[in-house]
């Protein structure tokens, strides 16, 4: 049997809204699956994302989250901060690998990672 990754899910307060942010930002349309309750985004690679109205989104720190690669970090993340986006952290691993977590407009953490 092979699996592949269809979709990533997040719990949110207002799918179609946060579905449009992360459409807006990397590139991908929306498609409302089922009306009021959940938006599904489809971008050009990878898995699409979908998003969930929940009543009690789970608090704390995500159990997982999206890492996104980019040739300009700083760029991509001025762009995401510009957008609504907040900067969480900046890490370096070496000379040549660094990444800056950020989170969308709800909380959800992501990270962009690069040189």
């Amino acid at each position: 049997m092979t699996l592949k990754v269809e979709m990533v899910t997040f719990d949110c307060g207002d799918a179609a809204k946060l579905a449009s942010w992360w459409a807006a930002q990397f590139g991908g349309t929306t498609q409302e699956m089922i009306p009021g309750e959940f938006v599904a985004v489809t971008r050009p690679d990878g898995p699409r994302l979908g998003f969930q109205n929940v009543s009690d989104p789970t608090p704390g720190k995500n159990r997982i989250h999206l890492d996104f690669s980019a040739e300009d970090v700083d760029g991509e993340v001025s762009r995401l901060t510009a957008a609504g986006a907040t900067e969480v952290g900046r890490h370096q691993f070496s000379e040549n690998f660094r990444w800056v977590v950020l989170a969308d407009p709800e909380g959800n953490a992501f990270c962009v990672a690069g040189q």
